[in-house]
């Protein structure tokens, strides 16, 4: 951009997302691209989240972005090692939402001292973009879901009962069920607070908002939350991170090298979903019984000491022998997602994952749990580039469904066209590079300078 915003100063930017690893990774992978178009970033979390992203920020970025501590008070059950929602107990998910709350004076006091050009806040903390506006400081709300979720939660708010006009879009029978047990689980004060929390983030956001997402697959839905609020939506494209060096040639990478091309699936359901024992074993034996080789790191909640032998169906390990690499914790996920020999994620369609799939062009076997993962499931298979694994009425996965889906996917002739898709997904996003960033660096600049001119005049 050239002009006199180019001979300024660097903007300093306060990024401030909520406790989940799945929304402070993409703050931090915004914070590297801004802070290469002259914007100076501080990354305020707490202590365990900050360290489990430190890894991931090179040399390079040192002196363009800053680490800030916040911390919470150490509530009943809640020590500084569950200050974050990665390995959480689902039961202490509204304590950490307190102790987040109770923490306003302080982030204040951060943002008081610290007094940024920007705050960039996230979607359950309403009171910091209040702050900021004491301050006299524009604040934009960063969303890392996708727009398609926003935009139905949005028309939810705008328009109850009225139903969603693209069809393609909707939670099945067995899912709505879910949600509503889950919410019947929480007093009704408790849930229409959470609800008026997001909707207040998203109406306090200054003239535009920010949402992980490209217009090539959701622009129709980015056009329909403009119509719905009147907010300008900028989409700061994909934002997948670089697989790091340090996640390394390790044994995994090894392994994967001696298989064939497309003949692996990667099989993850994010940092914060535990699977059901009954859902557990269906997977298992719907990856036995499949024609894929499959890499699949189980995790529990913490303090929970399973052994896989016992969580697993009996003699799973001598069956499935070389086939399968199955192991407690963590896997690094984009370096596998890139690796030759993948020709398949199956994945619960968290938008992160689903970015990584799109940027690697691995089709995703779909099996979306909660929250918004079935609305990104109907998207991807929209787009093309996915199959769902449907359960029955019930909601109860079956294993011959698991086989079949990902056979369909990775192997079949039948599937030939979601693979197809993939690939030129991943072209269309190599061919574009960073071309929203440019834009989304361009807005942020343009409400900086208005603010600035606004304090003159």
């Amino acid at each position: 951009m050239n002009g006199f915003m180019d001979n300024q100063k660097q903007l300093r930017v306060l990024m401030f997302p909520w406790l989940g690893y799945g929304h402070i990774t993409p703050f931090l992978e915004l914070a590297k691209k801004l802070s290469q178009r002259n914007f100076t970033i501080y990354l305020c979390s707490t202590p365990v989240n900050l360290n489990s992203i430190k890894k991931k920020l090179s040399h390079e970025f040192s002196s363009s972005i800053q680490f800030l501590e916040l911390h919470l008070q150490t509530l009943p059950n809640l020590p500084p090692c569950h200050h974050t929602t990665n390995g959480l107990p689902p039961h202490l998910m509204n304590t950490l939402k307190e102790a987040f709350d109770l923490a306003c004076p302080e982030f204040t006091l951060i943002l008081k001292t610290l007094k940024p050009d920007l705050l960039i806040y996230d979607f359950l903390q309403p009171w910091a973009p209040n702050v900021a506006a004491e301050l006299k400081i524009p604040a934009v709300e960063f969303i890392s879901s996708s727009s398609t979720m926003t935009a139905y939660m949005l028309h939810d708010f705008n328009k109850p009962g009225i139903k969603f006009p693209f069809s393609s879009i909707y939670y099945r029978d067995y899912e709505m069920a879910r949600i509503k047990k889950d919410e019947s689980s929480m007093p009704v004060e408790k849930l229409e607070e959470d609800k008026k929390r997001v909707r207040d983030c998203f109406y306090l956001s200054s003239d535009i908002v920010l949402i992980k997402s490209f217009k090539e697959i959701e622009g129709k839905y980015s056009d329909y939350i403009t119509k719905l609020t009147g907010k300008k939506v900028v989409p700061i494209g994909p934002l997948v991170q670089e697989p790091t060096l340090d996640d390394g040639e390790s044994e995994l990478i090894t392994w994967l090298n001696e298989k064939e091309e497309k003949s692996t699936i990667f099989v993850s359901f994010g940092s914060e979903y535990f699977l059901s024992k009954e859902d557990l074993l269906e997977i298992a034996y719907g990856l036995e019984n499949s024609k894929v080789n499959f890499i699949w790191p189980i995790r529990f909640q913490k303090g929970e000491d399973i052994e896989l032998e016992e969580a697993l169906p009996n003699g799973f390990f001598n069956r499935v022998g070389n086939r399968g690499k199955v192991f407690k914790g963590w896997a690094p996920q984009a370096k596998i997602l890139e690796h030759s020999s993948i020709g398949g994620f199956m994945s619960h369609c968290g938008w992160s994952s689903v970015m990584e799939s799109m940027k690697y062009g691995v089709s995703i076997i779909a099996m979306p749990m909660h929250i918004d993962q079935p609305i990104n499931s109907r998207l991807v298979e929209e787009v093309g580039i996915a199959v769902e694994v449907v359960r029955d009425s019930n909601g109860k996965l079956h294993r011959e469904e698991v086989a079949a889906i990902i056979n369909q996917v990775v192997v079949e002739k039948e599937g030939k066209f979601v693979r197809q898709k993939a690939r030129d997904m991943k072209e269309m996003l190599r061919s574009k590079g960073d071309e929203e960033i440019e834009e989304v660096a361009k807005e942020l600049k343009k409400l900086c300078a208005k603010k600035t001119h606004n304090s003159i005049s």
